[in-house]
């Protein structure tokens, strides 16, 4: 109720006091100052909280016209007198804030009178079925659960306690959802992963039997895509969370707490380890094993299988001090090509005076 109270439409206020207090963070100033809303370092004004995560932005945040500013504790001193919060981690204790300040608002619990649910389906009492959503058969929905509207959930599936599910995901049939998941639109779980056999010159569909399956507190961006597995499972460990537009491919298993960004896609049976991070637009091969705590690079290619610990880069995906060294090179191809052409037309020249002189007998000094 504290919560919903400060983040009225109107712009109720919070003390600095109070969102210390949240977010663990010690008062520098007057505690009893009053913020309406968080706002960029740019856009804020007198009534505003503003926040400085990187020293990049020490500059912003000294011209910023912010009434408090939520710092880092090497940046307690740069500011003479001006109000402070100071967090061991600012930006975590920004995501404190923001959730305190914008609490979720979500509808009454029950089943809207437009869904169509299956036989056999159990639907705790707590959980919100939104308009035009489809169950099918045996399905479970957990406490507290919120499907939106236009969320098709295929028969068998099962989707654990406090799971948020936004209009338009689709659930292909046996998917399990764990505890606190959220799913933004267009997302679909559980297609037909790409296996196909061959018959001469024809590909031969291989049937898709497994299931996907997500861990607690994962997150899924919005049309993004996992694909079930050919006969068992493709996991998704607890506490990953994937961007947009990341393709997922069947019988991937990915370790807790890994961070998958827009574009990046998986090939089948890939084996991520925990704490990977794959950056946009990067992709890893099929069948390879990535160890835990891995960096790939933007748009990098992962061929091989990678040591745990290590930062690849490139296409292919390479150790990142070899890279950068390439990367230097590189971008003096075309000034190298033009030395060495001329040391070539000098290596000519010479050849050619040594063949004259061989040919004369004389010499030039």
């Amino acid at each position: 109720m504290a919560a919903a109270a400060a983040a009225s439409a109107g712009g109720s206020r919070a003390s600095l006091d109070e969102l210390a207090a949240v977010c663990g963070a010690a008062v520098v100033g007057d505690g009893a100052r009053r913020i309406s809303r968080v706002r960029t370092l740019d856009a804020a004004d007198a009534a505003d909280l503003s926040f400085l995560t990187s020293g990049s932005y020490l500059e912003a945040a000294r011209r910023s016209r912010a009434g408090a500013l939520l710092v880092g504790p090497a940046h307690r001193g740069e500011f003479g007198d001006r109000d402070l919060l100071v967090a061991d981690d600012p930006y975590l204790a920004l995501a404190s804030i923001l959730g305190w300040l914008h609490p979720l608002a979500r509808p009454a619990a029950g089943v809207h009178p437009t869904a169509v649910v299956g036989e056999r389906c159990e639907i705790a009492a707590s959980a919100t079925v939104g308009p035009y959503c489809v169950l099918g058969d045996d399905v479970e929905v957990g406490e507290r659960v919120w499907l939106e509207s236009h969320v098709d959930v295929g028969s068998r599936c099962v989707i654990g306690e406090d799971a948020w599910l936004h209009p338009q995901v689709v659930l292909y049939p046996g998917t399990v959802l764990g505890q606190s998941v959220e799913v933004h639109s267009g997302v679909v779980l559980g297609a037909d992963g790409f296996g196909f056999a061959s018959e001469g010159a024809r590909p031969v569909k291989l049937p898709q039997v497994g299931r996907v399956r997500l861990g607690d507190r994962v997150e899924i961006g919005a049309n993004s895509a996992i694909d079930r597995a050919t006969l068992e499972d493709t996991v998704v460990g607890e506490d990953t969370k994937i961007d947009n537009l990341v393709q997922v491919g069947h019988n991937v298993q990915i370790g807790a707490g890994s961070i998958l960004c827009g574009q990046a896609g998986i090939a089948g049976s890939a084996r991520l380890g925990r704490g990977v991070v794959l950056a946009g637009q990067s992709g890893v091969g099929g069948h390879l094993e990535v160890g835990d705590g891995v960096r790939v690079g933007a748009a990098a290619a992962v061929l091989g299988s990678v040591a745990a610990g290590e930062t690849v880069c490139g296409v292919p995906a390479i150790p990142m001090s070899r890279w950068r060294r390439s990367a230097a090179v590189y971008a003096r191809l075309d000034e190298l090509r033009k030395r060495v052409g001329a040391l070539q037309r000098e290596v000519d020249r010479l050849v050619s005076g040594s063949g004259d002189e061989a040919a004369t007998g004389e010499r030039s000094d």
